[in-house]
């Protein structure tokens, strides 16, 4: 089974209120990117990793992944408009015997290998898997007006992260029927749902992370240690 992974890292740190691309600030000594390319170039199922970033990236970016001896990375990929056009072109660029692709945030480094495995495992048997967590707090429905409508049952409630994994095949019919459509999603199940697969839950970790905000980064600092 010959499995990719794209890793979308295209974007701005506007959140992070940086002048620079947050999968590029400093964790631990390192770029919070390299982190994560570390987690999949050590995941025995990961045969290939596919970056798509902005082109002034790839000099540098090009450079920490000689540096970090990240065999696994493919030539570098330029990124799209939106999170969605930059995997859409990754998977342009996967291998021809790809059977199995994963798609991860780059600001997420605290992937475990065994969740990695999980998840590219329950995509060969299913078509799509994606790694979540359970809810921890009361969930509200709201109308527009701001009123509450309804308190959904928190047992069958889940927290989304990445990686997503699907079969090749599956992912893109789903991208191809979101651009016939022209439908925007904010992550890549959703874009599957719409052919009528339901993807199988991983339940993953709390530690696995998004570090969107200066105060992410500061939790990322104290988990950094565990994953190096």
């Amino acid at each position: 089974m010959y499995t990719s992974v794209i890793i979308p890292a295209a974007g701005f740190g506007e959140r992070m209120g940086s002048a620079i691309g947050k999968q590029f600030l400093v964790l631990n000594g390192e770029p919070i990117i390299v982190h994560t390319l570390r987690q999949f170039q050590r995941a025995d199922v990961i045969d290939e990793i596919i970056v798509v970033t902005r082109e002034e990236s790839f000099a540098m970016l090009g450079q920490l992944i000689a540096n970090g001896g990240l065999t696994k990375v493919r030539p570098l990929m330029k990124g799209g408009r939106t999170r969605q056009d930059s995997v859409c072109n990754g998977l342009s660029a996967v291998n021809e015997r790809c059977d199995i692709v994963l798609v991860h945030d780059a600001v997420r480094p605290f992937i475990a290998r065994e969740v990695i495995a999980q998840a590219a495992e329950a995509a060969a048997v299913s078509g799509a898997a994606i790694v979540a967590v359970r809810a921890k707090d009361t969930m509200k429905l709201a109308g527009p007006d701001g009123r509450v409508e309804k308190t959904l049952d928190r047992a069958f409630l889940w927290n989304v992260q990445t990686p997503q994994a699907f079969r090749l095949s599956i992912l893109r019919d789903a991208y191809a029927l979101a651009a016939s459509r022209n439908t925007a999603a904010t992550d890549d199940s959703s874009l599957v749902e719409q052919l009528g697969i339901a993807p199988v839950i991983i339940e993953g970790s709390y530690d696995n992370i998004k570090i969107t905000t200066p105060e992410d980064l500061l939790v990322a600092e104290l988990l950094a240690p565990r994953f190096s």
